[in-house]
């Protein structure tokens, strides 16, 4: 009973000491992520990753992000989600959506496609007619473009890079400025034009966060009614109507 007895005790310490440097490891990754020049070294080696696969900066840059909110204890409001989600926020971010795919899907993407070739939406071509394939690509963007692309983009290297550099009207300008940019070439997949076009689109996001700097909520619906009118035209495999208007309008 003797020799049991302190085996037990020996396991349970040995337990507890793995428990314990556990514990100091994840708060020394803590304390060093939480520096503030980090988001910038994050935003450098993303980009980096995605080379292999476009998938990997993402999940890199996101992973940071929620291991920071955990260790905040959830803190939601660190990275722009400050205000309750009401109704006004959602329809205000239905309006936007309509806003931003009237200007830049119909007025300038068009012609971006005319002069510098189309966008390349290879990756999402299955859905078109096809509901089942459709569906589930819906839920993934709401979950991991709308969500996901907003939290990490705004809320993580926006919101932290304008609060590294003064956390000042002019520092979240410029903050939004470079995510636009940012934002843009990492959909390079999607060519010259899907760059231009997405980095314009994310101007009007960014620049709507920087207005709204507790209500990242506000992009997140923005970000997913935008997203769920082009993937829906392209299901209904209507989204060359408006190249093929700017096509005759030139050519006339």
């Amino acid at each position: 009973m003797d020799n049991d007895g302190f085996e037990n005790r020996s396991r349970h310490k040995h337990k507890t000491l793995c428990v314990i440097k556990k514990t100091e490891m994840i708060n020394k990754l803590n304390n060093f992520l939480s520096k503030p020049f980090i988001v910038i070294v994050v935003m450098i080696i993303a980009p980096i990753l995605s080379i292999a696969d476009r998938n990997f900066g993402y999940f890199f840059g996101l992973f940071i992000a929620l291991f920071l909110l955990w260790k905040s204890g959830w803190n939601w409001a660190k990275f722009g989600f400050g205000q309750k989600i009401n109704l006004r926020t959602i329809l205000t971010g239905l309006l936007l959506a309509v806003a931003v795919f009237l200007i830049i899907d119909i007025c300038i993407q068009p012609f971006l496609e005319i002069y510098f070739g189309k966008i390349d939406l290879s990756s999402i071509e299955e859905i078109r007619g096809d509901f089942a394939s459709f569906l589930p690509l819906f839920l993934i963007m709401w979950i991991f473009a709308a969500f996901g692309e907003e939290f990490l983009f705004g809320g993580y290297y926006m919101k932290h890079l304008a609060e590294l550099f003064g956390d000042s009207n002019k520092s979240w300008l410029i903050s939004a400025i470079v995510l636009s940019i940012y934002f843009g070439v990492s959909h390079n997949y999607q060519g010259t034009s899907g760059m231009i076009a997405v980095g314009l689109a994310s101007t009007i996001f960014f620049f709507t966060f920087y207005k709204n700097r507790t209500n990242l909520a506000l992009l997140v619906f923005t970000h997913g009614f935008y997203d769920t009118i082009g993937l829906t035209l392209i299901y209904l495999n209507k989204d060359r109507i408006f190249y093929d208007w700017a096509f005759q309008l030139i050519n006339k």
